[in-house]
């Protein structure tokens, strides 16, 4: 269904996620970044570790980064970064699905997005089609069907409903964890029962 019409949805970032991994020194196994990197240069080898700090306990832990690398095997502008301590370095790492994979731990996004439905905000009872373009500022695993609830203001049942009678028409499973940018479009039909609920504009979401 082709729509003239078109809303803005944005999952916004509000947080970086946290590292799940045991603490060495206490029974907490949730992580931040401390914000720093530690850089050990022997010759020309550099090892590079993203320090993290433990949540429970508050004891610095390292993750590996780049381990006995050629210093010129790294861009400058890269080793720099790694040197001044860069926030968007930091972040980027943090958020790092292959970091996690490469040293075995697990990232938890909850709390690290909320979604922004106002550039405009079309209500599901709208007799009109329109298509949703959703984009997103991270990395962050959210289920379609969260997406639908929070931007529609729908329960979960009337959601599945309208997928169902194809009044959404998705290119993603309703249980797929999308992380990156999508659309699909709403095809209302204007004889049907008033939905309950109406949205709101901006909503958090502590869920992914």
């Amino acid at each position: 269904m082709n729509s003239g019409r078109k809303a803005l949805w944005a999952v916004r970032e509000s947080g970086l996620p946290t590292i799940v991994k045991p603490c060495p020194d206490c029974p907490g196994t949730r992580h931040r970044p401390s914000g720093r990197f530690r850089v050990n240069a022997n010759g020309k080898l550099l090892d590079v570790w993203l320090l993290l700090r433990c949540a429970a306990c508050g004891r610095t832990s390292k993750v590996p980064v780049h381990e006995r690398v050629h210093v010129n095997s790294l861009e400058q502008a890269r080793r720099v970064a790694y040197e001044t301590n860069d926030p968007a370095m930091v972040r980027d790492l943090t958020m790092s699905a292959a970091l996690a994979e490469k040293n075995r731990y697990r990232l938890d996004w909850t709390g690290t997005w909320e979604l922004q439905t106002d550039t405009p905000f079309y209500s599901p009872d709208d007799p009109s089609p329109f298509t949703v373009l959703t984009s997103f500022e991270l990395p962050a695993p959210v289920r379609v069907e969260r997406l639908l609830m929070l931007g529609l203001g729908l329960g979960r049942a009337e959601v599945r409903r309208m997928v169902a009678d194809g009044h959404i028409h998705l290119p993603l499973g309703l249980e797929t964890k999308a992380h990156q940018d999508f659309e699909f479009t709403v095809g209302t039909d204007p004889s049907r029962q008033q939905l309950g609920g109406t949205g709101q504009p901006r909503r958090s979401a502590h869920e992914s």
